[in-house]
């Protein structure tokens, strides 16, 4: 054994592939009992801002040197990803201010999963008094390098009530069950630091109701910008950044972490990834969120704060080391989107490939 990845997400993925191509014998590690992560049901953007100093811009307290990473080495993780067998949908994404490819994401799983243990998670790192005892799982040996890309901590209530909300609890869960904190506690048990931005998230602004996973793209309510934002006390927020991320982390805050987006009729044709502003009310209503509409054409409706992933985790270098002998990828690397709003998959993607070939030099 060579190499032990822990999570099956982009970032899992990636870098056991990447291992695999070096002639590494990978022990493939997943949580959860389905490969893929929250990326398989994910819209499938792998994108970086166009231009560097507008990613400086918006995420201002990011990481210069993961940062740079990202930013120089994506377009050519994109070819290395496609020419795996990855199958792109489309080659742009539609937004000026971003340059990258869609992916269909089951294909992105076939073209990167090798062996995987499907529900076994990672319990520990190197034998430790009364590890095995206190988490189920495996134990990876003393002397093994490790890659920890378990998602981050999005389904964690307890974590995110100590790092983002009192209101931890009220907050809907837009990612998989299974990203419960393992990769941030195995990191800071081995030796890591924590990094910057644990009280981020990213996540969209969804119906107040019951959330699908098949509607988790469809039913975002993307259109905070042309709408006025206030929460039950009657206290307004206007947004800035044009991912709405700040939105959506001052809903999470507020009591209930809900919200009211309220938007005049003459808003009501104004265009966003995912219609207009009017498609998207139509689709909160069918999802059971209330709505209130106006004689005036005007409409209220309900929103949730939903979380898809943590934005913070274990403080890494710019090839993911986070420990001796322990790199971090993905949600469980933090640094990179701190501040501001990055692709997510695009992260995981570049770091993934670089922790595993970083950890694989280092062990000889």
């Amino acid at each position: 054994m060579d190499l032990v990845v822990a999570g099956a997400g982009m970032a899992g993925l990636a870098a056991a592939a990447e291992a695999r191509s070096r002639g590494a014998d990978v022990l493939h590690l997943e949580k959860g009992d389905v490969a893929g992560g929250a990326m398989r049901w994910s819209s499938g953007v792998i994108w970086r801002h166009a231009e560097w100093e507008a990613f400086r811009g918006e995420c201002p307290d990011g990481d210069e040197a993961l940062q740079r990473a990202l930013f120089e080495r994506l377009d050519a993780d994109l070819d290395w990803l496609e020419a795996r067998g990855a199958r792109v949908t489309e080659r742009s994404t539609a937004n000026p201010r971003t340059v990258g490819r869609r992916f269909d994401t089951g294909s992105i799983v076939e073209a990167l999963a090798g062996d995987i243990r499907l529900g076994e998670p990672l319990a520990a790192i190197g034998p430790g008094p009364g590890d095995a005892a206190r988490e189920p799982g495996f134990t990876a040996p003393r002397g093994v390098p490790v890659v920890l890309a378990t998602g981050g901590f999005a389904a964690s209530p307890q974590l995110l009530r100590e790092h983002v909300t009192p209101f931890a609890d009220e907050l809907l869960l837009r990612s998989t069950p299974w990203s419960t904190g393992d990769g941030l506690r195995l990191g800071v048990a081995a030796g890591a630091r924590l990094s910057a931005g644990l009280g981020e998230i990213y996540g969209r602004a969804m119906p107040a109701a019951p959330l699908a996973r098949e509607r988790w793209i469809a039913d975002a309510q993307l259109y905070a910008r042309h709408a006025e934002v206030a929460d039950d006390a009657g206290e307004h927020f206007t947004p800035r950044a044009w991912s709405e991320v700040d939105a959506v982390q001052w809903i999470a805050r507020r009591p209930g972490a809900r919200a009211w987006f309220s938007v005049r009729e003459d808003a009501m044709d104004e265009r966003t990834p995912y219609g207009s502003v009017a498609e998207q009310v139509a689709r909160a209503e069918a999802a059971g969120a209330e709505v209130r509409r106006g004689a005036d054409g005007s409409a209220s409706v309900r929103v949730a704060a939903a979380v898809t992933t943590t934005l913070g985790g274990l403080a890494v270098d710019a090839r993911g080391g986070a420990a001796d002998g322990v790199w971090a990828a993905g949600a469980d690397a933090g640094g990179i989107a701190t501040g501001g709003y990055a692709s997510g998959l695009a992260g995981a993607l570049v770091l993934g490939r670089l922790a595993a070939a970083a950890a694989l030099g280092e062990a000889g």
